[in-house]
């Protein structure tokens, strides 16, 4: 009997098929992937690796399960379409681990994140002396309360009343209310002292002599106007600052007068920072200190908590320990009452100093974390799983770290694959790519010049089939034979953000300086808190852009105002109806240009409005024309096309013509100006932040990780994008690990030697060709590999 005849039918199922796939950009894409294997999706930034992998094979595979349930539970759930592809087939559960950042609620911790917060107050409400409570007691998000009363009760036919009361005790601060700091309102951005009240002394937005809000603090007779404030008694001084809100008559008007600290802080503090007029942000900005919480010294829990102790280590010292000295601290409790506990917990913080992230401490807060960072907290879960014939799929799971740890990095998606699961990443780095067992290589550009597959087969069939990643794959920048002069330096001297530890550093200015090291060593803390946000320094972080559907490149960028001020001016009507969220939009859709039909638990369909056939603005909007062309058609064209049109004739805006050439210099020349932000990529939504902020009168450039989502060749054009600003006087100061960024600078910063608490130094300083030769850090030695010194 031959072997095929043997073969069990539920053996014939190892591949993942998939057909006709059309997410986004994908023209009709087929592919077999094979499973219980390591499949790598490359291609350059923008070439629908993401549409396929997460939009089709992983957004299905969620689908199938979700309607596993019965419907009242899918009422409950996410709905999701069906994506656009004709046959996809032999599907597993996906496990799907993005680079979405953590919610940055105060309240949110790295404990609390990843359960090990809930596990150790489990262990201390057990072992902690004195017993002050359940595992509440130690949660800084549960607040103490008590109350008693009557309540009343049916009971037999009859009415009775009976006494409760109850008590919860909760670990939260009362002070802080768990949150770990307090604001402060700085006195001496409200009001100049040395004045009087008539002299115009508040310099609160808003509160200008003769107006109500003036009136009511000159008028209330509480205080003489005429005196300086300096010189009001202290109870004066805390009617005008602090008194409760009272009725009065003022100027013949009945009033409600309340303190000026108070007020403010109902009328501008309570809004969301991010909704406020720009100059009331930077009141706020001033005005309002953050310090850090007095009665809890930023443990945010509450005396009790803090006070019930194991081995002398209270709850509070035990988040703040580093997680690598944490883990050590529990295998040391020999307590047989609670060893499944120990265990577990054990294996949790075994598994954060295994992939990576032992520098971190369970009280850090996850707004605070990279994407890279992130990203791994959220994979810990998934490694000690007993689960298999899982479908991982990571995305970029080594952006943000170091040559150093992307080896192991690499060792951990080959235990995962070796369980017997099926691992799908999308990556640009040729360290990853090399391990992979298959390849999917997309593109062969970007936007609508991508979504096919250019290569599909073994590494070593990629480097010969001659695509853009194969031809890059090999490639290895050269260090720089001669480096720029600096004409300045920065000085930051004392740094302690963080792990750094009183760090005195010169940082070159008018050259293109990286800072570089570990992750976890201090980059960020160093650049970000010591830099100050002054004047001239334009920063572009890692936090990513929101945007509705609404929202587009043209939006974002402010591309749209010159461009509706000049269809206005050509046209003799007002901007307005230029704009697809104002009055020119399309009556029936309400400018979105499709029509939302909600099916209740399944998924809601979307068609093309039928009125405006799309394009989102109102018929009558579309006979006004500008160089020949509608609105529509200049929101349907390409960054480049764009660019030429409004670069001249007829058309010429200067304004909008800035925009667009700074979006073409990153690399984004044919995203259309009008393409919803929901359906950009990660590295091209990167790319546009960094777009947006070239137009800005800065002197100094920071950028953090600009290299994320970027395909190798795309790095050579971020790397010239960096020459150009240098070259036009601009200091650049960018933190990276991508080793072609390192040798094209003339100035590295190498911070180290490790990360957390072994880190936090400056272990070298100087060019990219002195630290090659010198050899003395984990950055040299991965450097002098790479450039094959």
């Amino acid at each position: 009997m031959d072997d095929a005849t043997a073969r069990h039918a539920a053996d014939s199922h190892d591949l993942i098929r998939v057909h006709g796939a059309r997410e986004n950009n994908l023209k009709d894409v087929s592919v077999e992937i094979p499973k219980r294997r390591l499949t790598v999706f490359t291609g350059v930034s923008g070439s629908g690796k993401s549409s396929l992998v997460f939009d089709t094979i992983a957004a299905e595979s969620q689908r199938l399960i979700n309607e596993t349930y019965s419907a009242f539970v899918q009422g409950f759930m996410p709905t999701l379409a069906r994506p656009e592809v004709d046959v996809l087939d032999g599907l597993t559960t996906a496990i799907i681990v993005d680079q979405q950042r953590m919610g940055a609620d105060p309240r949110s911790t790295v404990g609390t994140a990843t359960d090990a917060h809930a596990m150790l107050r489990i262990l201390f409400s057990r072992l902690g002396t004195p017993h002050i409570g359940s595992p509440k007691a130690f949660s800084f998000n549960v607040a103490s309360i008590s109350g008693a009363g009557a309540v009343t009760v049916e009971r037999g036919g009859k009415t009775v009343k009976e006494r409760r009361s109850f008590s919860i005790t909760g670990g939260m601060c009362p002070r802080c209310e768990g949150r770990g700091t307090v604001t402060d309102i700085d006195l001496s951005q409200l009001y100049d002292e040395d004045k009087s009240l008539s002299e115009g002394a508040l310099t609160i937005p808003g509160y200008k002599p003769g107006g109500w809000n003036y009136r009511l603090y000159t008028e209330s007779g509480l205080f003489d106007p005429d005196k300086p404030i300096r010189t009001f008694s202290r109870r004066q001084l805390d009617d005008f600052l602090y008194r409760e809100p009272v009725r009065m008559k003022i100027a013949g008007i009945n009033m409600t007068y309340e303190g000026l600290v108070p007020r403010i802080q109902k009328s501008m503090l309570a809004k969301d920072r991010e909704a406020m007029q720009p100059h009331i942000r930077e009141f706020v900005d001033r005005a309002v200190t953050f310090t850090t919480c007095p009665d809890c010294d930023g443990t945010r829990l509450s005396e009790a908590a803090r006070s019930s102790k194991i081995k002398g280590v209270s709850i509070a010292d035990a988040c703040a320990m580093q997680i690598s000295d944490l883990a050590a601290w529990v295998r040391g409790l020999a307590e047989p009452s609670v060893a499944p506990l120990l265990t577990a917990l054990g294996e949790t913080l075994d598994s954060f100093v295994e992939i990576g992230l032992g520098y971190l401490s369970l009280d850090r807060p996850t707004g605070t974390l990279s994407g890279g960072e992130a990203q791994r907290t959220k994979m810990i879960r998934h490694l000690g799983s007993s689960l298999t014939d899982v479908t991982y799929v990571f995305d970029e799971p080594t952006a943000g770290l170091h040559p150093h740890d992307i080896r192991r990095m690499n060792d951990l998606l080959l235990r995962l694959r070796d369980k017997g699961n099926t691992v799908l990443v999308v990556e640009h780095k040729p360290e990853v790519v090399a391990i992979a067992d298959h390849v999917v290589d997309l593109g062969p550009g970007a936007g609508t010049a991508g979504g096919t597959v250019c290569f599909e087969g073994t590494v070593a069939g990629l480097r010969a089939s001659g695509t853009l990643t194969g031809r890059h794959l090999d490639d290895r920048a050269a260090l720089k034979k001669t480096v720029r002069e600096p004409t300045g330096a920065l000085e930051i001297r004392g740094a302690t953000t963080h792990n750094l530890r009183n760090v005195d550093v010169d940082i070159p200015l008018g050259v293109l300086t990286v800072v570089t090291g570990v992750a976890g060593s201090g980059k960020s803390s160093l650049v970000h808190g010591s830099i100050p946000a002054r004047e001239g320094v334009v920063s572009v972080d890692q936090a990513p852009i929101r945007g509705s559907r609404r929202s587009n490149p043209a939006t974002y960028t402010g591309l749209l105002e010159p461009i509706r001020k000049a269809f206005a001016k050509a046209n003799g009507v007002k901007p307005a109806l230029f704009s697809a969220n104002s009055e020119g939009a399309c009556p029936s859709c309400n400018g979105a240009g499709v029509v939302y039909t909600d099916l209740a638990m399944m998924a809601g369909v979307a068609t093309t409005c039928e009125e405006c056939e799309g394009k989102r603005f109102d018929a009558s909007v579309l006979e006004y024309h500008l160089g020949g062309r509608d609105i529509s058609e200049v929101l349907a064209m390409p960054v480049t096309e764009a660019e030429e049109f409004f670069g001249g004739g007829e058309a010429r805006t200067p304004a909008a013509h800035r925009i667009l050439r700074n979006m073409a210099d990153v690399g984004l020349g044919y995203l259309t100006l009008g393409q919803p932000l929901t359906t950009l990529s990660g590295g091209e939504r990167q790319r546009l932040k960094l777009a947006t902020h070239m137009a800005e009168k800065g002197g100094v450039y920071v950028l953090d990780e600009p290299t994320t989502g970027l395909h190798l060749a795309d790095v050579e054009q971020l790397l010239g994008l960096l020459d150009r600003l240098v070259d036009a006087g601009k200091s650049v100061i960018v933190i990276e690990h991508h080793q072609a960024v390192m040798a094209h600078a003339d100035w590295i910063i190498d911070l180290g030697p490790g990360a957390g608490h072994d880190g936090g130094r400056v272990v070298f300083e100087g060019t990219p060709a002195d630290l090659v030769a010198a050899r003395s850090t984990v950055t040299a030695e991965h450097l002098a590999e790479y450039v094959g010194a």
